[in-house]
């Protein structure tokens, strides 16, 4: 029966052998060139063409030729890429230019098999022609080789497989070698037989191709070497030898129908010695004391299961047998008991936990005691501590803190005079027993005068207890203010000192308030007062206060009924006209108080913005006000 499988180069497995495949018999790499420029050269013997040379030099690479080269012939843009053989330098591969009919284009004798032995045959294909490029706007014609084995006398076909049609990689990539591989069995008495390439696919345009690599190997089952259980390999420790054991061959059955066996034994897994008497699955190995290995050679027939061309060996199992260690040094706390199964000393045992100590205690392991000494003193109170300090130790800085201050209750109080007086004497009121005074100013009196404005403080303690208390005095000097400017804003006055302080404004002497804007004055001549709040005396000046209103509302409700320019008749000349929006004078006033009402020859004009001219002192304001009822 035949298998035939084909893979990308990445597949590292030959695709028809799925068991052990043994050492190449035969490969045909086609060489390399001496140089890396292009060359052609005939076929290599033993192999055989029906195809033409292409000659070197070369003539047209036409149909039906072919050539042995390290580089492609560069031929209807060709793939033109290095042959298969990985690492390879200037490798040669068979570029064929595949015939208008069908037919043999290679031929090799293979010798050196081994009758009754399954062998799989692999080579590597490259289509060369990029499958989209078009000519005449026809794709190439796809590749498609048949593999046939006869035996030696050519005379027989063993067995034969299509690759079917195939074509090339994309003209944007690089040319794709795929492997061919199909696997087949020696008869009886068979050593050698003929590998036939044939072109089952027509010339022309495409079904052209490059052959690498061709390959015959052995292959058998895939076998694995276990031990009862079911191990492929086992570490013995050296106090558990002499050790003895039973191995079993596990053939995978995915080549041979029977199976013949021959063990094998190694002390360095490298030059083996056959077991007399060992061609059975089992076998029993007994009295083993140092590092040993086993393995089976395996053949199909008996007569082949010692032909290295022939037979396919067993994975390996090891027998490793671990020198047992010296026992080990350990604490005064530890044990160590030998573990046979690891081959190593158990450690049990814990140290003793170190203790809990204070900051001022150091621990020390003792391995004689197998315990913990704890040693150090705390350090003692501080003593000669004030009546308001307590002392408290500190674990985290290992000291005494001292805590504590010689304070109590703090009052704040505020004393003032006015501009050119005397300040008060400071009388501080207290509740403290059997009071002592010390004031900022060094003085012990229960009282004291100050020349000025200043801060002055007095510490007072009992002479009977620990009570303290801090009375701190504000003397401030109030000046008297400074008028800087009177302006009025808007219908706003606004008065403004050149010093700051805590000022009383007033208009006329009537009320005083603490804000130094007035809002919503009617015109006219004020008397403007600031005083301090607890002083009384008063600075004085007087404004005159004119504005013109943004709007009025004739509704005799008491506000705003009419347009008024309050103060206008303070001024040494004064003119107010007033116009519609079209220009037509409606009142016109001179050097006189004014104050409309929103009448023209006494109706009442209707609501809407108005325009003014007014000239006062020379100084003139043009704009509009609104009307509205």
């Amino acid at each position: 029966m035949i298998a035939f499988v084909f893979t990308k180069e990445s597949y590292a497995q030959l695709g028809a052998c799925s068991g052990n495949s043994g050492d190449p018999i035969f490969t045909e790499d086609f060489g390399t060139a001496p140089s890396s420029a292009t060359q052609h050269v005939t076929l290599p013997a033993p192999g055989f063409t029906t195809y033409s040379f292409l000659g070197n030099p070369p003539a047209i690479f036409a149909d039906g030729l072919y050539t042995v080269s390290n580089m492609n012939y560069q031929q209807w843009n060709w793939f033109n890429e290095d042959d298969h053989t990985a690492g390879d330098s200037n490798g040669r591969m068979l570029v064929v230019n595949a015939s208008f009919t069908p037919g043999e284009f290679y031929r090799l004798p293979v010798t050196g098999l081994c009758e009754n032995t399954t062998y799989t045959f692999s080579s590597w294909i490259k289509n060369l022609t990029p499958r989209d490029l078009l000519v005449g706007g026809s794709t190439p014609n796809p590749c498609n080789v048949r593999f046939e084995i006869w035996d030696s006398t050519d005379t027989t076909l063993l067995s034969s497989e299509d690759t079917g049609d195939f074509f090339g990689a994309l003209s944007s990539e690089n040319g794709e070698w795929l492997e061919f591989a199909f696997s087949f069995q020696t008869n009886a008495g068979e050593n050698s037989v003929i590998l036939k390439m044939v072109n089952n696919g027509i010339g022309g345009y495409g079904n052209d191709l490059a052959i690498d690599d061709i390959v015959f190997q052995s292959c058998g089952d895939r076998i694995t070497v276990e031990d009862a259980s079911n191990n492929n390999s086992v570490d013995v420790c050296s106090s558990q030898t002499p050790y003895a054991t039973t191995l079993t061959a596990v053939p995978d059955h995915s080549v041979f129908s029977s199976h013949f066996y021959q063990w094998q034994e190694s002390t360095n897994g490298t030059v083996w010695n056959d077991l007399l008497g060992e061609t059975n699955p089992t076998i029993s190995v007994t009295g083993i004391n140092t590092t040993s290995y086993y393995r089976s050679k395996v053949a199909e027939s008996a007569v082949n299961v010692n032909n290295a061309s022939c037979n396919t060996v067993s994975d390996i199992f090891e027998i490793n047998i671990i020198p047992a260690p010296a026992q080990p040094l350990t604490e005064c706390w530890e044990t160590a008991t030998f573990n046979s199964t690891t081959c190593s000393w158990d450690i049990t045992g814990t140290q003793p936990p170190q203790p809990t100590v204070a900051c001022w205690e150091t621990s020390t392991f003792n391995t004689i005691t197998c315990t913990w000494d704890v040693t150090g003193t705390q350090a003692p109170m501080p003593t000669g501590l004030e009546c308001w300090e307590t002392a408290v130790f500190n674990n985290t800085s290992c000291s005494w803190d001292i805590t504590g201050s010689r304070s109590g209750q703090v009052f704040n109080e505020e004393v003032t005079f006015c501009n050119g007086s005397v300040p008060p004497p400071l009388e501080p009121n207290t509740n403290i027993p059997n009071p002592i005074y010390l004031w900022s100013t060094g003085e012990t009196s229960n009282g004291i005068t100050v020349p000025s404005s200043g801060m002055f403080s007095v510490e007072i303690s009992s002479s009977t207890n620990c009570i303290f208390e801090t009375r701190h005095f504000n003397v401030t000097n109030i000046e008297a203010p400074v008028i800087e400017s009177v302006v009025s804003d808007g219908n706003d006055i606004i008065v403004n000192t050149t010093n700051p302080g805590d000022f009383l404004y007033s208009l006329n002497g009537n009320i005083f308030q603490s804000n130094n804007v007035f809002r919503d004055v009617p015109g006219g001549q004020y008397g403007i007062l600031v005083r301090g709040r607890n002083c009384n005396d008063v600075v004085f000046t007087t404004h005159l206060h004119f504005y013109i209103p943004k709007f009025f509302t004739p509704n005799n409700d008491g506000y705003h009924d009419t347009f008024h320019l309050g103060g206008i008749e303070y001024f040494n000349s004064s003119q107010v006209s007033i116009f519609d929006r079209y220009g037509k004078l409606l009142k016109n006033a001179v050097n006189t108080p004014f104050s409309w009402n929103g009448t023209f020859n006494n109706e009442l004009l209707p609501t809407g913005d108005y325009w003014y001219v007014i000239i006062v002192d020379n100084q003139k304001f043009t704009g509009h006000f609104t009307l509205k009822r």
